[in-house]
């Protein structure tokens, strides 16, 4: 199995109620693909309970079957459009962190 961690900072130009409604469309968004990409087997995204000493906004936090698993999810077309439509347009910095568990 794999482990699939993003951490998003938003953009420094949005409010804070735009935020509000961005963090609500990304977790929406990325929690209604469960069930609709093969081999993803769970999906959370945390937008809630944020401390100050956090630098990071969002987190997902997926696991997946395989490797090959967390390719086909890159490129499949309901992730794809959920990162272009409610992720990309309103994050400064993604990083990544992938392992096997």
């Amino acid at each position: 199995m794999v482990k699939h961690i993003i951490l998003w900072k938003l953009r420094e130009d949005l409010s804070e109620e735009q935020k509000a409604e961005i963090k609500l469309g990304i977790k929406e968004g990325l929690e209604g693909l469960s069930g609709k990409v093969p081999g993803l087997l769970d999906i959370k995204v945390q937008i809630d309970g944020r401390l100050d000493s956090s630098n990071a906004d969002v987190m997902l936090d997926s696991t997946l079957e395989s490797p090959e698993a967390l390719k086909g999810y890159a490129k499949h077309p309901a992730h794809v459009a959920v990162a272009d439509s409610k992720v990309r347009p309103y994050t400064a910095v993604r990083t990544c962190l992938d392992y096997i568990i």
